[in-house]
């Protein structure tokens, strides 16, 4: 801590903490829960926006003091201790706070420099073995931060619900674009000290703030987090124009900005979350692993998208996959990703490249694979398409007739997109009949999870392009246990 020193009579000089400014800037968040722990997360910024990315701290590490209570006062400490933020990490703060009792609420803050942060809400997951209570969890992704105001953020924060999904497109990349209604900070990012900045501007968001400190999160990436459109260690075109030692150290910086910015436990992103004996959750990293885009991206007709080889997870997280829905850890398999999952064609045969239309093989492998093990109720949860859908998942999209093995539910975006419309047309219904449901509105989707239903209700903002819109459900489905489809 910097110190200033002062004459105090005959006691010569002494040594005093200086005024520091307030470093709690960027909130508090909480994420991947389990039955006797979760994560804690903050990050020492007075300054977020600073060109270096250090966000105006000093050069020192510094220790930092979390507090676990099971009251918002605090009165009664549960778990605690000290962490040292360095400067090599931009001053983040991850810990594990453990010692925990299972299904439970707890209240977390953390200390630093003579400033206490804002307070916290998290909760702990039922022990493996027990079949647990009814819950509720949201989802969402892409916010991009020049399509709008986090109206949504702050509707889910309100919702105080157990637990949220965040699948990709937590920041995005771009500079600022003419018309928007709020606009990045500077041009596109490439440094390491880009992305934290990024990550300052959005997470100096107040409305992102509240849905960090109102449950935990438990969150995967997707493009936009490095670059639109990335696939493994390529890039789908040469814009911005990079040499191939820019492009990795691009990449590199963003993945190492994420894991600062997030709540996670590794830096492993796909990972299982357990809810007892009634649900568990595969987050998958549809990103880092896969096969380039077929025929060069977009929307193509592409006969090379069928390629028996194709992944779009990479072999061992396939294999992961499988093995843990095998497993049947859970009455509800819950698989949290990024692109759209179920075949959607238009008229002239076309698809969607950089969806799992574009790793057909790799999605037979995975939906045969649940089939063939006897997966009673798996549910596949996708965002990154900026609109709400439910969709059947057919065992051959070929033949409306063929046996339905599943259920897909993409969130809408938190802004991208903008405003959005009432639009509840289904895009390409006749050539997809197993597409059930469509909506153009801004917001995120709630999951009201119990033993032998989930219900499903799509929430929607009426505008993102001023502050403060109510949030009102758009369409409610209910899930049967042991009835794949909507």
């Amino acid at each position: 801590m910097d110190r200033r020193t002062f004459v105090l009579g005959g006691l010569g000089a002494v040594a005093l903490p200086r005024k520091v400014a307030y470093p709690f800037t960027l909130g508090v968040a909480s994420g991947d829960p389990a039955p006797g722990s979760v994560v804690l997360w903050t990050r020492l910024a007075p300054s977020p926006l600073d060109a270096d990315g250090y966000g105006g701290m000093p050069s020192g590490d510094v220790r930092v003091e979390w507090q676990v209570s099971k009251t918002e006062d605090f009165g009664s400490l549960v778990a605690g201790g000290t962490v040292t933020a360095r400067r090599a990490g931009a001053h983040t703060v991850r810990v594990v706070a453990g010692g925990l009792k299972a299904d439970a609420e707890y209240y977390y803050r953390f200390r630093a420099q003579g400033h206490l942060s804002p307070v916290g809400r998290t909760r702990t997951t039922p022990a493996a073995g027990d079949a647990g209570r009814e819950f509720t969890f949201l989802f969402a992704s892409c916010a991009n931060f020049e399509a709008g105001y986090f109206t949504a953020y702050r509707r889910m924060a309100e919702e105080r619900a157990d637990l949220v999904l965040h699948l990709g497109d937590y920041i995005y990349e771009g500079g600022p674009k003419p018309g928007h209604v709020r606009q990045h900070l500077g041009p596109e990012i490439r440094t390491l000290a880009d992305y934290r900045r990024r990550y300052g501007q959005y997470k100096t968001d107040p409305d992102l703030q509240a849905a960090h400190a109102a449950a935990p999160w438990v969150v995967v990436p997707d493009d936009h987090d490095v670059e639109d459109d990335f696939a493994g260690t390529s890039r789908l075109d040469n814009i911005p124009a990079l040499s191939a030692a820019q492009w990795q150290a691009r990449r590199a910086a963003a993945y190492r900005a994420y894991f600062e910015h997030q709540p996670l436990r590794a830096e492993r992103l796909y990972r299982r979350i357990r809810w007892g004996r009634l649900a568990t959750f595969h987050m998958l990293d549809t990103r880092q692993f896969r096969d380039p885009q077929a025929c060069g991206g977009l929307w193509k007709a592409c006969p090379d998208a069928n390629r028996p080889a194709r992944t779009i997870t990479g072999a061992a997280q396939e294999a992961w996959l499988l093995d843990g829905l095998g497993q049947k850890l859970g009455a509800w398999d819950f698989l949290g990703q990024q692109v759209f999952f179920a075949r959607q064609v238009n008229a002239r045969g076309a698809a969607n490249m950089d969806a799992w239309d574009g790793y057909r093989a790799s999605r037979d492998r995975i939906q045969r694979g649940w089939v063939q093990r006897g997966v009673r109720n798996p549910v596949v949860l996708t965002g990154d398409i900026h609109t709400a859908w439910a969709n059947d998942l057919k065992a051959d999209y070929a033949d409306p007739d063929s046996a339905t093995v599943g259920t897909e539910l993409v969130c809408t975006s938190i802004t991208s997109r903008g405003d959005g419309s009432a639009t509840a047309t289904i895009p390409n219904k006749a050539n997809n009949p197993h597409l059930k449901f469509y909506s153009d509105r801004r917001g995120y989707s709630r999951a009201t999870v119990g033993a032998t239903s989930v219900r499903v209700d799509f929430r929607g903002v009426d505008a993102v392009s001023r502050r403060g819109a109510a949030v009102r459900t758009v369409r409610s489905f209910t899930l049967r246990d042991g009835r794949p489809g909507i």
